[in-house]
């Protein structure tokens, strides 16, 4: 019997389109003898819609289309199983039955734990980064604060609200003029590189912190490498065992890789929240232009590696990741930049020159998550003891005296 495996993508997030390609990718490449996929897709507005045409990119032309030829559902635990039942209506009928969801999805409210949060609650084994890897593979302070703990190298940076920020601006420059410029602005939650600016002076500096405050209340700052040349390397694993990609060598016009190089190859996307994404068109992060493997020194190589391997258990995530060093190719020096913990295309072209074809990758990821179920399983999280129960004969009053002491 075939595994019934749920890919679900989208969501509210200013990468919804980005989650589409990789996960269309993905559901081409899982191998179908041995799994049956069920693809989920959330809308912006956060309803949940499952069906045959969904496999196919043409039908996020017209999303009136997909709601009246798929079925909106929702998910939970039924009779000992997992099922997509349809929402409304009088029987709520089940659609089908999952036993396993497979998150590929990118960004603010689906990549950043949230979502693993609901998977967790009601018990349903999943692929990828637990609750807590979601979280700080989101948050680039979370994540910069906990580098700092391993002691792994990095850009300086500070960070702000915008609070901090719209109610003092002098403060708030006087703190990141501690920074040498050229800067580098970025929210602190979002990823392929949407609200990212860079400044050599206080007043660009000024109009990229506007501009990530449009998408983010919390803003990093980092001042930018110097004879930057950035490359990435992929791991895939959990906290025991860990597998190296090769390393890529990003080749970016601009001074980081935007996200119309990243998934609009030579298209210009829209500023602000309204970005376009002709998803017919892309592949993805494999459409980027890279250098395979990195044109790196056998010292620089081995910091990368090591750097990865450190970084991804002192996250302690799970499945595949990618993880994005700058490299200041005068002096010779590594520094970690961030992780990804769903990353865009699954990083599925950094495995492919180690032999590991993407339904292998994805195999594998399937299997991971299987894994992490049963140990997340194994472990006790409740008691049987109900300590309530020798309260119910004092009512709710005495219960309630007996518990404040």
């Amino acid at each position: 019997m075939k595994i019934k495996v749920g890919v679900i993508f989208g969501g509210e997030s200013v990468e919804h389109e980005v989650s589409i390609i990789s996960a269309l990718q993905a559901i081409s490449k899982i191998d179908e003898s041995k799994y049956e996929i069920v693809p989920i897709y959330m809308t912006k507005d956060r309803e949940w819609y499952t069906g045959n045409m969904l496999k196919d990119i043409d039908s996020y032309s017209d999303l009136e289309l997909i709601k009246k030829y798929t079925d909106n559902v929702v998910l939970c635990y039924e009779k000992g199983k997992y099922v997509l039942k349809k929402k409304g209506g009088l029987f709520n009928k089940v659609v089908n039955d999952i036993d396993i969801i497979f998150p590929i999805t990118h960004g603010t409210n689906v990549e950043d734990g949230a979502l693993q949060g609901y998977f967790q609650t009601i018990g349903i084994p999943y692929v990828g980064p637990n609750v807590y890897a979601g979280v700080v593979g989101q948050d680039k302070v979370y994540m910069k604060r906990i580098f700092d703990g391993e002691k792994l190298p990095m850009a300086k940076y500070d960070w702000f609200y915008d609070a901090e920020y719209k109610n003092s601006p002098k403060e708030v420059l006087k703190k990141v003029s501690k920074l040498k410029y050229p800067l580098i602005v970025k929210p602190a939650t979002t990823g392929s590189s949407v609200g990212i600016g860079t400044a050599k002076d206080e007043e660009e500096l000024k109009e990229c912190i506007e501009e990530a405050m449009n998408y983010d209340s919390k803003i990093l700052v980092e001042e930018m490498v110097q004879n930057l040349k950035e490359v990435n390397i992929s791991v895939l694993g959990n906290y025991e065992n860990q597998k190296l990609s090769e390393i890529e060598e990003v080749m970016s016009s601009e001074k980081f890789l935007t996200y119309a190089e990243k998934y609009l190859g030579s298209a210009k996307s829209k500023g602000k929240s309204g970005v376009k994404v002709p998803v017919k068109a892309s592949k993805g992060m494999a459409s980027a232009s890279r250098k395979i493997p990195a044109d790196l020194t056998k010292e620089e190589r081995k910091d990368v590696e090591e750097i990865a391997i450190k970084a991804f258990k002192a996250l302690g995530s799970a499945g595949v990741c990618r993880i994005d060093f700058l490299v200041d190719s005068k002096a010779k020096k590594v520094y970690i930049n961030e992780i990804n913990s769903i990353p865009g295309s699954l990083s599925f072209y950094l495995w492919e020159p180690k032999g590991k074809s993407y339904s292998e990758l994805l195999d594998d990821l399937i299997n991971i998550g299987v894994k992490e179920y049963k140990k997340r399983t194994s472990k006790t999280y409740s008691f049987e003891t109900n300590i309530l129960a020798g309260y119910a004969a004092n009512g709710t009053k005495g219960a309630k005296g007996k518990l404040a002491k």
